[in-house]
This record gives structure tokens, sequence and C-alpha cells, in this order.
């Protein structure tokens, strides 16, 4: 998914004119921390809430503030990953997006990118989640799916993450197979080091061993 079918064209632009007292209404309004700033349509950055705060007088014009702004922005024709990076290294709640020209097309809210983020992570479809650790010479996807498939499973998604300190690698599979303990065993005789298991008969398990639980605690 291109950045341009995330753009929320609800939120307003601000201009070099208006005033502080004027932005923080409208940041007020539409429960954002950062607004974009233009030119004659052209982006000038984002201004954010902290910065019109600390503003000396709420009648001067946002165009005092212009040292402050976060001139950083996303193509409109990028994947939606370019703009979750953005907002991860701003820390803003909204993310601009442009086209060729600097021009504003429009930004992207935390509130969307979350939402498409879930669904390209897959966290609303059903199915069991294994975490593995291990070297970056270990990792094979083809034998990995060898293992998943073996036991009548497919992966729906594949993630891997590097740990900071140990420089292991992180591989999290979503599978589409609720019951994965036979699928944790496999890898586990292959010598792969599973550390997280999420899947449904361990829940279920939890609710058995709590319910036996009570009943001997009642029976006392």
């Amino acid at each position: 998914m291109l950045t341009a079918e995330l753009i929320n064209n609800n939120i307003p632009r601000l201009q070099l004119q208006d005033t502080v007292s004027k932005a923080l209404r409208l940041i007020n309004d539409y429960r954002v921390t950062h607004l974009p700033v233009v030119a004659a349509d052209k982006f000038l950055g984002l201004i954010s809430e902290d910065d019109l705060l600390d503003a000396d007088d709420e009648k001067l014009t946002i165009e005092v503030l212009q040292g402050n702004f976060y001139p950083g922005s996303v193509k409109e024709n990028v994947h939606f990953l370019n703009a979750v990076n953005y907002s991860n290294q701003f820390e803003t709640s909204i993310v601009p997006v442009v086209n060729g020209n600097n021009e504003l097309a429009g930004v992207i809210t935390l509130v969307d990118l979350l939402k498409t983020l879930g669904n390209f992570s897959g966290a609303n479809e059903i199915g069991g989640i294994i975490v593995m650790e291990m070297e970056r010479s270990q990792f094979a996807i083809s034998e990995i799916s060898r293992i998943v498939e073996s036991n009548d499973a497919t992966i729906l998604h594949l993630n891997t993450t590097v740990h900071p300190d140990t420089g292991l690698l992180t591989v999290t599979l979503h599978l589409n197979k609720k019951e994965t303990t036979a699928i944790v065993a496999a890898f586990e005789r292959y010598e792969y080091d599973v550390i997280y298991n999420f899947s449904d008969e361990k829940f279920e398990d939890n609710i058995d061993t709590n319910y036996r639980h009570l009943m001997n605690y009642l029976d006392i």
C-alpha cells in the first residue's frame, strides 16, 4: 500500500500568518500533536504543540517559530512503511505526504497508520505465533517453511529483528494453525531455540489448570 492511499484530508493546514492561538485551538480540536504548515501549497514543515505552548505570546504568528518546524516528509508514491519510519523517527501524531513538487498532498494520522500496520502484519488473522532466536547463519526461510508445511500448516507472516546487544536474530512466525505444539516440537528437534509459543491449546491448558486449582481449593 502506498502512502497516497492513506491520506487524510480532514486535518487542517496552517499558513505562516496564522496565529499561535489559532494553531493551538486546531491542535486541540483535532486531537493531534502537530500540524502541517504551507505557503502557496508548498510544504514548509510540521509545527508541534510543545513549540506553540512555549511561544511568548499567543497573538504572534507561527512564522516566528519557523526555525522549529520539522522539515521532513514522505512522498505520496512510496510504501506506507516509510510513513511508519517517519513517525518513529520524529514521534509525531501525523505524517506529512508531499508530491514531486513538494506540495502537501495531505497527512496520514497515527491511528490510520496503526490500523494499516496491524492489517499488514496479520494482527486480524487467527492463528498461532511462534518466536525463535537464532544466529543469522542459521536463518533459512526454505528450511523454516519446510518444517511448518510438513506439519500441515502455512506461514501467514514472517518477521525478523536483530537484538542490538547479542546480534541474534529473532524470527516471529504467524501461522494459519492455532495448534502449534507439534510444530514447536519439530523446530526443537532441528535444534531451533523456540523462546515463545502463543497458541489456543496453551491458553486452554491454562484454563484447565486454573479450573483444577479452583476445584482443589473448594474441596479444602
